[in-house]
């Protein structure tokens, strides 16, 4: 059994939707206790549920304690089942964290599956759908994974109701591990204001002052408004893309109420800086996604792999080492003379 602590490191969700994972690739049954006792309301909430849930119908599992507040769970995996599937979360909980869960498991099935999921697509509790499509994906068509994503409806906290399609096609043979050392040569870098339900001018300002700070220009197509439907809404969210030759990073701040369009124009673009002021391959947030698919094509090839990072969080951290107890790898970072972190992954 892979026995897990939810209170390590930064405490979160993570760790559950790691080791539900884990549990389903390796048929190893899972217990974890005192479930995200680092947060202000610890245990399962709606979100935490629909993995949980998620994860019993993709391998036919059973799960004890599968409730709303429950800080211990048991999970017994089944065997995992390639097919079409539909998740929905009531609310603005992120459906991409439901997807990260069971897409471990669906990209080493027999076969190809066909995921439609309902719920929050925009979160700043989670990366953006925005984020998985352009970061995440490309990454995992270089394993030979193929992720192939479409966005119905954007779904914005508080009231969710975002709608988007997963098509996942496992690699030919098992996936290939790379090094990810280097970003390569800039191709585009660009911005993007989402503001449905609000008024125009909010996109305007966050774009007006993000330029400024950056240095881009509507004139090089660097400063974007697409359309909105307003039932989308209401929500904001700016993104920042940056494209290089061997990965493409995304970096977004959300509008909140009491907190200007300048000064989320100013936090993204301190975020993007700091990104551009190193010379790592992943910023901080891709740094800590990544680590699960590639830890699985370490683990089946028995190729060890690296990448580096712009910054280590307590997040990634965590999720080193949650990995390392549930697969036969060992995760181990460290600080390069260059300043950026290191994420070395190795057959046990």
């Amino acid at each position: 059994m892979l026995t897990l602590d939810g209170s390590q490191g930064e405490g979160g969700g993570q760790i559950l939707r790691t080791g539900l994972a884990l549990s389903m690739v390796t048929g190893r049954p899972l217990r974890i206790e005192r479930i995200r006792a680092g947060r202000a309301k610890p245990g399962l909430m709606r979100q935490h549920l629909a993995c949980v849930q998620a994860a019993v119908q993709v391998s036919g599992g059973q799960a004890d304690g599968a409730e709303l507040g429950s800080q211990s769970l048991q999970f017994t995996p089944g065997a995992v089942r390639a097919g079409d599937y539909t998740f929905r979360i009531a609310g603005a909980g992120s459906c991409l964290l439901v997807l990260q869960t069971v897409l471990p498991a669906l990209m080493l099935a027999d076969g190809a599956s066909r995921v439609q999921l309902a719920g929050g697509t925009h979160n700043p509790m989670a990366p953006p759908f925005d984020f998985l499509q352009r970061a995440y994906a490309p990454l995992l068509a270089r394993l030979g994974v193929g992720l192939e994503l479409a966005l119905e409806r954007r779904g914005f906290y508080p009231a969710g109701g975002g709608l988007l399609h997963a098509q996942i096609k496992p690699a030919a043979q098992a996936p290939a591990p790379f090094d990810l050392m280097e970003r390569g040569a800039p191709v585009a870098a660009w911005a993007e204001a989402l503001a449905p339900g609000l008024a125009r001018s909010v996109a305007a300002r966050e774009l007006e002052e993000l330029g400024r700070r950056l240095g881009w220009t509507h004139e090089a197509d660097q400063l974007r408004a697409p359309g909105v439907r307003q039932h989308e809404g209401p929500g904001n969210v700016l993104l920042a893309t940056l494209d290089y030759a061997q990965v493409t990073e995304v970096f977004c701040q959300f509008g909140e109420r009491g907190v200007s369009a300048e000064l989320v124009a100013r936090r993204l673009a301190e975020e993007v800086q700091a990104y551009e002021r190193s010379t790592a391959a992943t910023g901080p947030y891709l740094a800590d996604q990544w680590m699960l698919p590639l830890a699985l094509a370490v683990w089946r090839t028995g190729r060890e792999a690296r990448y580096t990072a712009s910054e280590l969080t307590d997040h990634t951290r965590t999720n080193a080492a949650v990995i390392s107890a549930g697969l036969p790898v060992q995760v181990a970072t460290d600080t390069g003379m260059d300043g950026n972190a290191l994420v070395h992954i190795r057959p046990q």
